[in-house]
């Protein structure tokens, strides 16, 4: 089994290292096919479960 590390980015998303699928609040699954993902935690995200970077535009409004 791989070791599958979570990092939480103050402000920011999640960097999932390691793993082979990430499962989103409905419960689907998303395969990973990189090495690092960046998961949405503000839930404004356009590509859900993936960051998008839009919590920066909410940070300057």
């Amino acid at each position: 089994m791989r070791e599958c590390r979570i990092e939480v980015v103050p402000g920011g998303p999640a960097l999932v290292r390691g793993a082979d699928v990430v499962a989103d609040p409905d419960g689907a699954a998303h395969p990973v096919t990189r090495p690092v993902v960046a998961v949405c935690l503000c839930g404004l995200s356009q590509r859900q479960p993936w960051c998008d970077a839009t919590h920066k535009v909410a940070e300057g409004s």
